[in-house]
């Protein structure tokens, strides 16, 4: 090749190749990118005057007049629901409004309306969404297609969170959160004695929160740690969050978990956890179990933790212990009873506490009930608040194994 045509071709190269580099510095971001918004996974039951939840929904949008779209495809009554919500997000400063996109709303094909271009820009011209409670499987049936890709308003909410906005959802709001979701759940002790199965169960979610952590909500009031236990070791979760109600886990770009409002949350993690497959019915060992409070934070890739300033000088010292007395319950389900156990067990000369579930005589399996076993390890750290009777607890160890009840379970004198 002569040297003027060389010359020649490495000067149309030089060009063609900065003109790539010119496009691809300013192309959109790829859908793949890490998304840059937050996530406001509410547990439910969210009550009007919770300032602190809804406050933060609408700061973290942008401040005052900031465009909320509300999406109420959970609920049985879409626009009665969608414009509860508006409501109360407009009393502290937003400038909410509804998309009309539900299963339940009515003289409306759902389907069209997730691949409506003017309900798709409405979407996009939001900082902040926000998703009702109801049925989850209402929000994936309206925003998934029928092969399971995402519809355009789907993508057109992705968009929003990868550019920096808000995702916020309550209750089912909530289960969507991570890539698999509750669907059609059954009682949780029968999710113990009978398994979990894809597609009834469970069934899978949107995925916010990323494909590592799964997410469940009305944790504390309905005792639902252990239906994510199952979940979580069927699906290969390492990494489970639970949230109470009337309480949310703030999580922002950098994987940082915040707890506001009225409660807490659970954190699971079944890294080191095993199953015994020698036992025919559900059982593990090993799991770890953590209490966050309300102010306290959590990272979900450094697993560092933060205490909140009301427990940040008051670590609890394992030589001088609160309480003497053993720990027991013979109802680990119940209402706030794992929360209860925790923080007598982390402040308490015992090395571990014992709840037992177990229930209706009448049900199909009556003489199956399970034993829960907390117990203290070397990396057991609890925190104790210095305004009211409330603890943080670290990494208690977690041991279910199921266990035969005697028939009857009782006689009468």
């Amino acid at each position: 090749m002569k040297p003027n045509v060389i010359s020649l071709f490495k000067f149309c190269f030089t060009l063609l190749f900065g003109y790539v580099l010119a496009l691809s510095a300013n192309a959109a971001p790829a859908a793949n990118t890490a998304p840059q918004g937050t996530l406001v996974i509410i547990g439910g039951g969210l009550r009007a005057d919770n300032a602190e939840v809804w406050q933060r929904i609408v700061t973290l949008s942008g401040g005052k007049g900031a465009r909320i779209a509300v999406l109420a495809s959970a609920s049985i009554n879409p626009e009665k629901s969608g414009q509860s919500i508006i409501t109360k997000l407009n009393q502290y400063g937003a400038d909410a409004f509804f998309v009309p996109l539900g299963v339940k709303l009515p003289n409306s094909d759902y389907r069209k309306a997730a691949e409506d271009p003017a309900i798709v820009a409405q979407i996009k011209s939001a900082s902040g969404i926000y998703f009702a409670g109801g049925d989850q499987g209402r929000i994936t049936q309206a925003l998934l297609r029928p092969d399971g890709s995402r519809t355009a308003a789907l993508e057109a909410i992705w968009s929003v969170y990868r550019n920096g906005g808000v995702i916020a959802g309550s209750s089912a709001g909530a289960a969507i959160m991570s890539t698999t979701m509750f669907y059609d759940a059954k009682p949780v002790l029968d999710m113990l004695k009978m398994g979990v199965t894809d597609g009834k169960e469970i069934a899978p979610g949107l995925g916010f929160i990323g494909s590592d952590v799964f997410v469940d909500q009305h944790l504390l009031v309905r005792g639902r740690f252990a239906r994510m236990i199952p979940v979580m070791l069927k699906k290969g979760y390492h990494l489970g969050l639970g949230i109470d109600e009337n309480s949310a886990m703030v999580v922002d770009a950098k994987r940082d978990v915040e707890i506001i409002g009225y409660s807490g949350a659970l954190l699971i993690d079944l890294s080191g956890a095993i199953s015994d497959r020698g036992v025919k019915n559900f059982n593990i060992s090993n799991a770890a179990i953590s209490y966050l409070d309300r102010g306290d934070k959590f990272n979900l890739v450094t697993r560092a933790f933060t205490p909140s300033p009301d427990k940040a000088d008051n670590k609890l010292d394992p030589n001088q212990p609160d309480m003497r007395e053993p720990v027991f319950t013979n109802d680990i389900l119940g209402n706030n009873a794992v929360l209860d156990l925790m923080g007598n067990l982390i402040d308490n000369a015992q090395q571990e506490a014992i709840g037992i579930a177990f229930g209706n005589p009448r049900d199909p399996y009556p003489d199956l009930g399970f034993e829960f076993r907390f117990s203290k390890t070397v990396n057991s750290v609890g925190y104790s608040s210095t305004e009211a009777e409330a603890y943080s607890v670290l990494k208690l160890r977690l041991d279910i194994r199921p266990i035969q009840l005697r028939q009857p379970l009782y006689r009468y004198k």
